[in-house]
């Protein structure tokens, strides 16, 4: 970016690259064995989400707050879900280094935790379903050629 560049054009380029970022992490994020790829996406919608909202005064309020919305629900469903896998990787680390009596309870509460993550991903995996990704992908896409 260049410091005489106009600020919507400035916001069109950091979306581009915030919403490729999301997209790029999609794949696969529903898979239970491999919880960095929620992270990873989690991530970037979330920094999709702070960038549509620094430059929002850029876009038409209405598509601006129909795409914002559609970031929200997808960076909420990741997080339910990433909220668990942080908690089962905890727990079970934990369990290695307690003591015996310990260890029944805290496979029971990850047992739990692992039903509850399960949910998450259920809840999460409509919101990235291929064809949602790429409605989403061209909500977007408007958005960013509709800068004002």
């Amino acid at each position: 970016m260049d410091c005489d560049e106009p600020f919507a054009r400035a916001a069109t380029r950091v979306i581009e690259v915030r919403a490729a970022e999301v997209f790029e992490h999609s794949r696969e994020v529903l898979d239970l064995s491999d919880i960095e790829r929620v992270h990873d996406m989690r991530v970037a919608t979330r920094r999709l989400r702070a960038a549509m909202e620094v430059f929002g005064p850029c876009f038409p309020a209405k598509r601006w707050r129909r795409a914002l919305k559609r970031v929200k629900a997808l960076a909420d469903a990741l997080g339910e879900r990433r909220d668990r896998d942080v908690a089962i990787e905890f727990l079970e680390s934990f369990a290695v280094e307690s003591p015996d009596r310990d260890r029944d309870g805290l496979a029971a509460l990850v047992s739990e935790l692992r039903d509850e993550q399960r949910r998450a991903n259920d809840e999460l995996a409509p919101l990235v379903t291929p064809r949602r990704l790429e409605k989403l992908r061209r909500r977007l896409n408007r958005l960013v050629r509709e800068a004002v």
